[in-house]
């Protein structure tokens, strides 16, 4: 099967369906239920805005029609979410505006929320759907009792006008505006994903090489107490710890291999991956075909996604060898991992693959994962490329 970071967000027209199937029910209902709320949005529009624009000449005036701009903000939002409900149209949500605090001050809010396309789509919204209400719910509720036999082509003609009012009136205002959001949700993706990387780390040195050490230290006391009674006995807890100093440096080890390898810093991808490649159980064919190294932190993400995915080789594959193919292709920075075992991986929520789409996601990157049943496993990662910095320059 295949998943893909990328999915369009235009929703197409649902499918052809039975006359009087669930899609044609929730359509009528939207339908009956256009009035009152085309009633409610028409109402509140018109009187926030000849309110403020009769109070324009006083000190009033101008933060009354803001707030009610923001109040259209959120009867849009409801609106989103009925015809989401209701009709299967997904639309971004807008970026919201930003308080007087983060914006700079009152003054900047206040214009920045004057000027609001977002705000003044929702406002022509309201007031074009008021006719359109009374005549949706009319013919709907008419149609309940007379057009009974053809009302399900009926609300189909009538909702395809409603969602085309929705994605045009609605959406965000462009496609910069639907990036801002897609960013916004990234960011969010990307805090979480730190603070959990945070938590593992200490949870890895609290359980594994801090313990390790607290156990040495009170070896190492009782080995001094018994140096002059029981001096073979103290060499015997002396070696002992000599022991377990190897193991917690082996431990750390792999915690800042996990954080991030020395050997990725020091000589790039090539022989990071190799190094990976070596500790898989099965083996493994790297290819790395690259004449410059890109940004560090796309050359991080690259060597944890083929890590993660080695990894998953590894485990669960029950294949007899791999490969990894690393290469450019223009502005992109291009990652085939492939394996001849079970297949059938998919990405379900919470899982190492989902988390790799969304550790692609928050840099503009593309996961792709191919994996029929019986025939093995391919993962494509796609990662926008960026050259790297000379050292002088990012080490000032």
């Amino acid at each position: 099967m295949t998943a893909s970071i990328r999915t369009s967000q235009d929703d197409l027209l649902p499918p052809v369906r039975a006359a009087f199937g669930a899609a044609t029910w929730k359509e009528i209902a939207y339908l009956l239920s256009n009035l009152p709320a085309a009633l409610i949005g028409f109402v509140y529009t018109v009187v926030t805005v000849s309110t403020a624009g009769g109070l324009s000449v006083t000190a009033i005036g101008l933060p009354l029609l803001a707030c009610g701009l923001l109040g259209s903000r959120q009867l849009g939002k409801l609106e989103r979410a009925r015809s989401r409900a209701l009709l299967g149209v997904r639309v971004d949500e807008p970026t919201p505006i930003p308080g007087p605090r983060r914006s700079g001050g009152f003054f900047p809010w206040l214009w920045s929320s004057i000027k609001d396309p977002v705000a003044w789509r929702t406002v022509l919204f309201e007031l074009v759907r008021l006719p359109w209400g009374v005549l949706t719910f009319t013919v709907a509720l008419t149609g309940l009792f007379v057009l009974w036999p053809v009302l399900p082509w009926v609300a189909r003609w009538l909702t395809t006008v409603d969602r085309a009012m929705v994605r045009g009136l609605l959406s965000p205002s462009d496609e910069l505006e639907r990036r801002i959001a897609e960013l916004e949700s990234d960011r969010t993706v990307v805090v979480d994903t730190s603070a959990a990387d945070l938590r593992r780390i200490e949870r890895d040195l609290h359980d594994g090489a801090q313990a390790r050490l607290v156990a040495l230290a009170m070896g190492l006391g009782l080995a001094k107490e018994k140096l002059l009674e029981d001096p073979e006995g103290a060499a015997a807890m002396v070696d002992e710890a000599h022991g377990e100093v190897k193991l917690a440096l082996q431990e750390l080890r792999d915690l800042a291999r996990g954080i991030h390898p020395a050997v990725l810093t020091d000589r790039g991808l090539d022989a990071a991956l190799s190094s990976v490649a070596a500790r898989c159980l099965v083996p493994v064919r790297v290819s790395v075909d690259l004449a410059a190294r890109p940004a560090a932190a796309i050359e991080g993400i690259a060597y944890f996604v083929v890590s993660e995915l080695l990894q998953n080789v590894s485990k669960h594959a029950a294949a007899r060898g791999a490969s990894v193919e690393v290469w450019r292709t223009g502005p992109r920075l291009l990652i085939r991992v492939s394996d001849d075992g079970r297949g059938g991986a998919f990405a379900p929520a919470g899982s190492g693959l989902a988390g790799l789409t969304e550790r692609l996601d928050a840099v503009d990157g593309v996961f792709v994962v191919d994996s029929p049943e019986g025939v093995g496993t391919t993962v494509t990662a796609e990662l926008p490329w960026r050259d790297r910095e000379p050292a002088g320059v990012a080490g000032r």
